[in-house]
């Protein structure tokens, strides 16, 4: 057979896989909930802004509703949108939707080892073990509380050594917040110059990043393409390995001075349970599971914290009059002598409504997760095929009109009762719902607490330009809404 002939059947092969591929995607799109009309092997990809796929999404849910199909690539996703749906999907139905979807960006690294992006038993195991585990190191109760205050007056410290000179906060927050799950984790904090800190911070921050922007998304979508491709989304892999090493580290240090009966943390606990479970073949708790599960909580422990608090303090220089309102209250409550502590809240309604409604509106981790279908199962009158992709779009919840009175407006009333007292909303998940909700919400909430009302007890940010002039659109829209990057002087009161 000649160059020639060889040529023209491998097109004809190639035709007829992309037509018998495309015809296969409209007979299981038939079957699904509406939405855009894909294309072979692009799928709804020319539909979407890869830069800022929340937007794309949020503009087909207004024009699909609650529930559509799209295509990332040849591969559908169910798209739950509203409260409504989220609720109805995520807690009523939980586990039709509990399993983890592929999300190769974190799945590529950890090979499905961890807590966050695994399924079936070993991740139940896994996950009842870290919510165990961390309850008895403290989270939620008082001990973390105070570790918490103690990591805060550390964070004081650096602030009054910048001299009101601009600085950018990302750093400050990212390592304060990081040493609260380090200190859980292995059982000390890091000085905030410590190498090993900032190779976990500055390599969680800069993934954060790619996973947000356009290289992130693309790698979710053609991982096995963009393997071999040069891109921003190669340095994933270079940070992952960097945060690997100092969890290898910890974990050479544990062993050799690790003691069954007087457990430090997480991972002596990890470590005890290893060796309980040796000589079962289908142990979930093994030494890859320990480093993986590791980089699962230094993540999650770390980044949505640090961004709220970075995007809160930008939106409080926007809005001073806000925050001079809630210094008004912490001071009132609090004074300037003493640290605030969780009792505190009860007394604060404003405070604690407008952390709130900086979580809603900063709407951080905006996809949550992908979740997918445990089994076949009806879904508002659709039939949902075992191992669908399920993106819960939680922009639609936090900016739902039905749940929040004027939801593109930043607006602390939106927690407000008429008489000024707190009011709960359940249309806030920013740390998503149901049976993937993050194991650390708790810590989570106790910490924003803490660090907004400690920071401005003690300083006011002042921005460098007016603030009608500050921008609060993310610059980054994909596994996170990233602020821009800023710089503001931090004035001591």
């Amino acid at each position: 057979m000649d160059f020639s002939s060889t040529t023209i059947l491998l097109f004809v092969f190639a035709i007829t896989f992309l037509i018998l591929t495309y015809v296969k995607m409209l007979a299981e799109k038939r079957e699904l909930p509406p939405g855009p009309m894909p294309l072979p092997l692009v799928g709804n990809l020319l539909q979407l802004k890869l830069g800022d796929i929340v937007r794309s999404l949020m503009s087909l849910h207004k024009k699909y509703g609650p529930v559509y199909t799209i295509y990332l690539g040849t591969k559908p996703s169910l798209v739950i949108c509203g409260y409504d749906a989220m609720k109805e999907a995520l807690i009523d139905q939980a586990d039709d939707f509990a399993d983890r979807g592929d999300y190769p960006v974190f799945l590529s690294c950890t090979k499905g080892h961890g807590i966050g992006f695994s399924n079936g038993e070993k991740w139940k195991e896994r996950r009842r073990f870290a919510l165990l585990t961390l309850r008895n190191f403290g989270m939620g109760k008082r001990s973390v509380e105070e570790r918490i205050q103690e990591e805060a007056q550390y964070l004081i410290k650096e602030f009054k050594k910048t001299k009101t000179a601009p600085v950018d906060p990302t750093v400050f927050f990212s390592r304060t917040v990081s040493n609260i799950i380090c200190s859980i984790v292995f059982g000390s904090r890091f000085d905030y110059e410590d190498k090993r800190l900032l190779a976990i911070v500055n390599g969680i921050n800069d993934n954060f990043k790619i996973m947000s922007n356009t290289w992130g998304t693309m790698y979710n979508i053609y991982s096995g393409i963009m393997d071999y491709l040069p891109g921003e989304h190669q340095r994933i892999f270079t940070n992952f390995n960097k945060i690997s090493e100092v969890i290898l580290g910890e974990m050479k240090s544990h062993l050799e001075t690790h003691d069954p009966n007087c457990p430090r943390d997480y991972m002596d606990c990890f470590i005890t349970k290893i060796a309980e479970e040796k000589g079962n073949p289908s142990t979930a708790f093994y030494d890859l599971a320990l480093l993986m599960s590791v980089q699962n909580l230094l993540f999650g422990g770390t980044e949505t914290v640090s961004t709220t608090l970075r995007y809160g303090f930008l939106i409080l220089m926007k809005y001073p009059k806000i925050a001079e309102k809630m210094y008004s209250e912490i001071n009132s409550v609090v004074g300037p002598n003493r640290s605030p502590n969780c009792d505190d809240k009860s007394k604060m309604p404003y405070t604690d409504a407008a952390i709130h409604e900086i979580q809603r509106f900063s709407d951080v981790i905006p996809l949550s997760l992908p979740h997918a279908v445990t089994r076949d199962t009806k879904f508002r009158g659709y039939k949902i095929p075992k191992g669908t992709h399920v993106i819960p779009l939680l922009s639609s919840v936090h900016y739902d009109p039905t749940k929040f009175k004027n939801p593109n407006a930043f607006d602390p009333g939106n927690f407000l009762n008429e008489d000024g007292s707190f009011k709960k909303n359940d249309a806030l998940m920013p740390f998503a719902a149901g049976k993937r909700i993050c194991p650390g919400e708790s810590l989570a909430n106790m910490e924003l607490f803490l660090y907004f009302t400690t920071i401005m007890q003690n300083f006011t940010f002042k921005p460098l330009m007016t603030p009608e002039e500050i921008d609060i659109q993310p610059v980054g829209s994909g596994l996170g809404n990233v602020p821009i990057s800023y710089k503001c002087c931090i004035v001591p009161r």
